[in-house]
């Protein structure tokens, strides 16, 4: 398993802080010595590196994020990246998008999250491009750095939103318009095991990669992050969700993103961060 850090945040002044949850996740999972199957962890024999960012340059750092992630995505048959916040998303699955369509296999994408992060996208009327291969995007913020990939061609019979539970009215119709597929919270508390079955079942026999935002949890279990929505599930069913997502052989990078140090006064959020690293070691 491949560990990679991406302390960015593009996120409108409101997710600073969020920079600093790969160093403190990574800290405290030295403190957990086994997965719940019993597989030891070792922190010092794991494959970490740091792509190194300057987050007061967002279109130098949206050029590193890209190249080493399709690096990653050549060398690598499972890849975690621990954010920064969910604009780091952006340019993970832009590389993901275009190095599995390069090599004529198929992407596919799970986003577990409480909101769409489907707002307008902003573009630039230059054609300039914060990577070598993009056309026309801006640096998206963690709003809408979903419909900015959507855009740019991410196949939409693809993505799987999971877990949505306050949209804006405009994310809603862009869903409804590109034809997204959403599951409620509803209908995974209606029957976990067989939603689970389901989402695996949306991703089989393609090139998965799944993004998961922090505030999908309940905050009850993860009040340490921006935007906190009640209603999500308990750590308990998430760990119980990722456990089951781990077990796909098609699975080959997993972010987790918008944990906030800063706002962690109990340190629950980190410890939780660190207790589902170690499930997909």
């Amino acid at each position: 398993m491949f560990i990679v850090k991406v302390p960015g945040i593009n996120g409108l002044g409101k997710t600073k802080g969020c920079e600093k949850a790969p160093n403190e996740i990574l800290k405290e999972l030295k403190n957990i010595h086994s997965t719940e199957q019993g597989k030891i962890i070792d922190v010092q024999k794991l494959d970490i590196e740091e792509i190194h960012l300057d987050n007061s340059n967002l279109e130098l750092s949206n050029k590193l994020i890209y190249k080493n992630s399709f690096d990653c995505f050549g060398t690598k048959s499972r890849t975690i990246f621990l954010g920064g916040d969910h604009s780091v998303s952006y340019s993970l699955t832009r590389a993901f998008l275009d190095y599995y369509q390069n090599s004529g296999k198929e992407p596919c994408l799970i986003v577990f999250d409480a909101h769409a992060d489907c707002m307008t996208p902003m573009r630039v009327e230059s054609g300039d491009s914060p990577h070598t291969t993009l056309k026309c995007c801006k640096e998206p913020t963690h709003e809408e750095w979903l419909s900015t990939l959507i855009e740019d061609g991410f196949p939409t019979k693809n993505v799987l939103l999971v877990g949505v539970r306050n949209y804006w009215k405009d994310e809603m119709k862009f869903l409804k318009e590109k034809n997204i597929r959403v599951i409620t919270m509803n209908q995974l508390l209606d029957n976990l095991q067989d939603t689970c079955d389901i989402i695996m079942e949306f991703a089989k026999d393609k090139e998965l990669y799944v993004s998961i935002d922090v505030d999908f949890i309940d905050p009850a279990f993860a009040p340490a992050t921006g935007y906190p929505e009640p209603g999500g599930l308990t750590s308990r069913q998430f760990i119980y969700l990722i456990q089951r997502i781990n077990k796909m052989k098609n699975l080959r990078a997993v972010d987790f993103v918008e944990i906030n140090p800063e706002k962690d006064e109990t340190g629950l959020t980190v410890k939780l961060g660190a207790k589902v690293l170690s499930e997909l070691i």
